[in-house]
């Protein structure tokens, strides 16, 4: 599976709530961050708990691709973001960088 496709793979997962599926393809150390930033999740293990918790919090969450570009080992997409069915969507950069075939790191730039 080619990087592109790994990513909108996770943002599939993520869409159905399903944070075990979606760690499943990161890295054991992977980081979720803020651009250039802080983490906001570390491990295989904290990123599936994190958006576990996430998921109870915002049962509608959902996350819809604009526009995806691949080059090399980094995958950069365009997302539009919902906490709520009925809430205010907001747009998010994500850079997700890559490892071989897993996501090593994903950067927010909101």
């Amino acid at each position: 599976m080619s990087n592109l496709a790994t990513a909108k793979a996770m943002i599939g997962h993520y869409n159905a709530q399903d944070a075990d599926a979606y760690a499943a393809l990161m890295t054991e150390d992977a980081v979720e961050a803020g651009y250039r930033g802080a983490a906001l999740r570390e491990g295989r293990e904290g990123v599936r708990s994190g958006l576990k918790a996430m998921f109870a919090e915002f049962p509608e969450n959902r996350a819809e691709i604009l526009a995806s570009h691949a080059l090399g080992s980094f995958v950069v997409m365009h997302e539009k973001v919902w906490r709520s069915a009925g809430g205010e969507p907001f747009d998010v950069m994500a850079v997700y960088s890559f490892e071989g075939p897993l996501c090593s790191r994903v950067e927010f730039i909101r």
